[in-house]
Parts: structure tokens; sequence; C-alpha cells
């Protein structure tokens, strides 16, 4: 005797060898033994075999009209044999009664399962409204695959081009626009972007690169909301010294100013001022609110956009002409040899004197390591400040950055690119990070000793992060560093110079270690920050390969940095070269430029020569970059 049972959701057949009280020993067509519960037997017979049953079954049951079953089973509960007896008049043959049953488990939208074997027809209205829905789906699915072929024949139909943007950067996996072109993507090998630009709906390359950023971060536009005018904030006394300021020529966000002050023979006063809109932007007002969902000015060559709206930037920035608030530090320094003996802090106003840019007072770097004159503005100052840098360096033990590492400016103008290095460790950015680093350092032991919550910079390890807890920040050798120098453009320095500015005057601050809004405010700060420099590398890389096209670059030297990895020469750009013969890092190699990719950000090199080994100054350099 044979059986036709249900196990795991599928009719099975199978020999039976032995019987039990409530169980079968079966012996399925493939020669497996297994023990089957009489409660899931459907159906008892002896011909045909096993195997043939189903697949006789299966042929009678695609004769069968299922609407017709519908209509003749009535509105009750059924079992199938019932129902195929009805069918044919007749105790039905177990192919017959196999049949329906495989009619009616395949047709859950007419017929609803109400146990083994058992059914009961679906009612009229919730019949139509399911066959209404598989018609709707049955157009759509000839809809994808009407557009599926179009695009694979690089023809772009009106529905998938109107949906350019999202199938791009945020594509909605549900929409069968989505579906289609996910499939022509597959069909033809392409990616969703060198698809969209074989079909010719992306001629502009850098507005693709750029609109990633802009789709992430400011989906409503980069406009801000109406907001109110910036406060004044209170009331300071007006400080004595005449501050300058230095920065790159495209700042705008100016939050940091210096001045130097002769007290006696044999003292100086260095001031480190730094721009206070946490006196005039109140947490939890709208222009708190502002800063906060932005989180960091965001740069990219050629443009940023910024943390804060114009007019707010504008009411703070150490712009020249302009008196200002500040958060002042002042560094009593021995005039022999620069030993700081005091450290003091104060909010006050200031005037600013000057906006020094890097670009206009280049000549100090070299002159100051050669001890010459610059003859530039505020140039007595600088060169103090400078020495005072390299006494704050040495007692701390630790660079400030990586020396002889190289960063790269991008100068945009008219669609072309120009990229100029800059070596770190420079006088004058050593100047600017020792002072920024010392104010930092200052302010973030103020809090701690005062048990006052603040945002710290902590590395250990190797890895950096932030913390509400004062940690040591082992790269700088420092035991705590908290961000407090650019609050225009960080909301970290932001909230931790409110923190400050309670302790200064006495008031309540208005953040508590375990605070919510401290701590989503840290926890946001890292992911958006870490967003923000990945979308700045790959504009980086982005204009780094225009400038191969706009120079017409067909060959270029690169430096080794592992395996078949290397940084191509003046540019803060690195690719593998599957061609490279095995060559240690450091090693100089002259290679072929074939194909850049301005879409995928790639280039093709190939190799050419070796040239030999980088100077050790090189080697640093190189070692100092990030990989790609």
């Amino acid at each position: 005797m044979n059986v036709l049972y249900e196990e795991e959701g599928e009719f099975r057949v199978g020999a039976v060898l032995a019987q039990a009280a409530a169980s079968l020993q079966v012996e399925a067509p493939h020669g497996r033994r297994s023990k089957v519960k009489l409660a899931n037997v459907l159906l008892r017979f002896e011909h045909p075999a096993g195997a043939e049953l189903l697949a006789e079954a299966q042929r009678y049951a695609e004769g069968l009209d299922v609407d017709f079953l519908w209509q003749c089973c009535g509105a009750a509960e059924f079992g199938f044999e019932d129902l195929a007896r009805e069918y044919v008049g007749r105790p039905p043959t177990p192919v017959e009664g196999a049949g329906v049953l495989l009619k009616l488990h395949a047709a859950p939208i007419y017929f609803h399962r109400r146990g083994r074997g058992r059914y009961q027809a679906a009612p009229e209205a919730t019949l139509k409204l399911a066959l209404a829905g598989l018609e709707k789906r049955k157009r759509i699915q000839e809809r994808i695959a009407a557009w599926s072929e179009a695009l694979a024949r690089f023809e772009c139909p009106a529905e998938i081009a109107a949906l350019k943007d999202e199938l791009l950067y945020a594509p909605d996996r549900a929409k069968p626009e989505t579906k289609a072109f996910e499939q022509a993507c597959a069909r033809t090998g392409l990616s969703a972007a060198k698809l969209f630009e074989r079909l010719g709906k992306l001629p502009d390359s850098h507005a693709y690169h750029l609109n990633r950023f802009l789709h992430e971060f400011y989906p409503q536009g980069t406009g801000f909301a109406p907001h109110p005018a910036p406060a004044a904030g209170p009331a300071l006394a007006r400080a004595e010294a005449r501050a300058f300021s230095l920065d790159d020529l495209a700042t705008t966000e100016i939050d940091d100013a210096f001045s130097v002050a002769r007290v006696s023979s044999d003292a100086l006063r260095v001031g480190i001022h730094i721009a206070a809109p946490a006196l005039g932007i109140e947490a939890g007002s709208p222009l708190d609110a502002i800063a906060r969902e932005r989180l960091s000015t965001a740069y990219m060559p050629g443009q940023k956009f910024t943390m804060l709206p114009e007019d707010v930037v504008s009411a703070y920035s150490l712009d020249a002409g302009a008196e200002r608030a500040v958060v002042s530090l002042y560094l009593d320094v021995s005039a022999g040899d620069l030993a700081v003996r005091g450290r003091h802090t104060r909010l006050e106003r200031i005037a600013i004197a000057a906006n020094l840019r890097h670009s206009e007072v280049e000549g100090a770097n070299a002159a100051f390591a050669a001890d010459a004159r610059a003859g530039i503005e505020f140039e007595d100052e600088l060169h103090l400040l400078w020495r005072l840098a390299e006494a704050l360096e040495r007692s701390r033990g630790k660079p400030a950055t990586t020396e002889g590492a190289i960063d790269y400016v991008f100068r945009i103008a008219d669609g072309r690119v120009r990229i100029e290095p800059r070596r770190r460790g420079a006088p004058l950015d050593k100047l600017v990070a020792e002072l920024m680093i010392m104010a930092n350092s200052t302010w973030g032991e103020f809090l701690a000793e005062r048990d006052i919550a603040a945002i710290y910079r902590v590395q250990s390890s190797g890895k950096v992060r932030l913390s509400v807890h004062p940690e040591a920040h082992g790269a700088l050798g420092l035991s705590c560093y908290a961000w407090m120098t650019s609050p225009l453009r960080r909301y970290v320095d932001l909230v931790n110079q409110r923190q400050l500015a309670a302790a200064l005057t006495g008031a309540r601050a208005p953040f508590s270690r375990n605070s919510d809004a401290l701590l989503s405010a840290l926890r946001a700060f890292e992911v958006s920050s870490a967003r923000y420099d990945e979308h700045q590398r790959a504009m980086e890389s982005y204009w780094s390969l225009r400038w191969l096209l706009q120079e017409q670059v067909r060959e270029i030297s690169a430096t080794v940095l592992r395996e078949n990895v290397v940084r191509l020469e003046g540019l803060p750009l690195a690719t593998r070269v599957y061609s490279l013969p095995e060559l240690e890092p450091g090693t100089q190699v002259r290679l072929a430029v074939e194909e850049v990719d301005l879409i995928e950000r790639t280039v093709r090199c190939t190799w050419r020569e070796t040239l030999g080994r980088a100077s050790a100054l090189e080697a640093e350099a190189d070692s100092g970059q990030a990989g790609p």
C-alpha cells in the first residue's frame, strides 16, 4: 500500500512498510525511510506507484478550472475528497483525488486552508479583491519587464528618468522602477551611475558626486531655515591687545586670533582669542537647532557648506576691523626661554587688527627656518609665536602633526583645478596648531578640575574617539584634550564653549555628563564627521582625476605604498597597479596613465619602469598619508 501525506508544507508519497497505532513506517521513492504520523496521511492507494501518482495528479490538476471548482464547493468547509467526488460524480480515483488536492492547495486566494486536506471557499468579495491584486501585480511585472528590456537597449523610459536621483542615491527596492533598473544593471554589467551615463542622463560627473553628499545631508536643500538675528551677548570688558588671525584665503569663519604684548623686559603675554558664539546662541534656541542639525562645516574642494548661516557667522567671526566677544587664554611667557609661567582665561571683547592669509605670508615659512626676514605684517609677532610653538612642542614631547607629511590645497576656478602641496610642520602651520592645542588642553583641564561635563577627544591604542570623560590623548602627550577652538565650525566646540563660559561666570552649566543632549550630540557628531570626511576624500580624488585629464597627463611618477598600491606624485590619490612588479614600499616608479573614469573615480595605470628608492623625506611624507 502507498500513502500520500503532508510533511513540512509539502505533499510526499511513500510505500508503507509497517504500521503502528499512531504512525506508519514508509519508504520514499528514492529509498529514504521515515516515520509518518497517521494524522498527516491524506490518501491511501495501491496504484499507481507513488512517483507516478504525483506526476499524473499534477497533469490532472492542470486541466481543472479553478473558478469552476470555487463555484461548485459552496460556502461550507469541505475535504478535498468530497469535492473530488462532487466533481467527477463518483468515488474519485487516487489520481483524481490527488489532482483536486493539488489544485486547491495551489490556489490560496480561491480556497482558504482549514486543516490538513480541508478547505473553504473564499468569500466572493474577498476573492474579487485578491484577483484584482493579482492582476495588478501581473501588470506591474509586465511593466518591469518592458522597462528592463528598454534599459538593456540603452533606451530610458520616462518613468525611470524621473527617478534618476532616487535610483542613484537612495533606491527604494519596493518600487517597480527600482526592480527594473537593477535588473538592467545586472543584464548590462554596469553600475547604476554608469548605466545612466550610457543612457545620456548623467552629463555632469561633478554634479553626480556632489549630489550624493547633498542628498545624504541636505535633502531639503542647502539653505537655512528662517531664524532670528544672532544675539549680541552680554556686555564685556574690552581688551587692550590688538589681535590678528592667520587662515587660508577661503576661510570665512574666523574662529581664532592671536596677540602678543610685552609686559616687562623679561616677560611677554601671548593671547589666544577664540570667537564666542556660545555667549549669544543659547542651548535649545533656533540657532542652536540649526547648528545641532548640521554639526559641522563640510568642506569640499572649491566649496563648503557652513554649520551656521552667513549672518550668524558674520556676527561672531573675528573679521578685521571688528570688535568681537571672545574667550581669551593668556599665557605669561618668559622672554628668554619662552617658558610658560602662568595661564589665565577671561571673557572679553577685542579689536581685530588684521586677517592674515597663508598665501600672503607664505614667505615667512622659509624665512623663519633660515633665521631671515620675510617683510610681512605682524612678522615679529609671528616669529615669536613660532618660537613659542617650538617650545610647546618640545615640552609635550610629541609633534602636533606628522613632520614632512603633505597636505593638498585645491583651488577651483571656472571648472579648472589647481592642486598645491603643503608640507606639514611648516612654521606658520605649527604655530597655529600648537597654540590651538594649548587652548584645548588648558580649557579641557579647567573643566575636568571643576567636574564640569565636556566632550573630550581621546586617543589610545592608535584609535581616536570622543568621550564625556577626561581621558588621555596619547598622540599629543596630553592628560586631556577638548575641542573648543572652532565653535563657528564644529558643534562639539560650541557645546564645550557653553560649558566653559558657564564655569568662568559661575553660572550653572547647560549640560551634565549624563545629559541626553550631550551624549546624543557626541554620537551624532562622530557619525556625521566620519561621513563628511569620507565625502571630502571622495571629492579630492575626483578633482585629482580631473587634474590628470586637464593636464593631459600620459605618464606620471608614483611611490609604492604596499604590494600593488602606489601614490601618484603631487596628488592625494592612491591606486592599484596590477602590472607592478614586486617592489619595496618607498620605491619610485614611472607609470603610464591608460584610462581615467570620473564616474567610478578610478584611474587605470600600467608600470613602465622602476626609478629607485624615494628620499628619506619623501618616504616619511608618504607614510603620513592615508591609504586608498
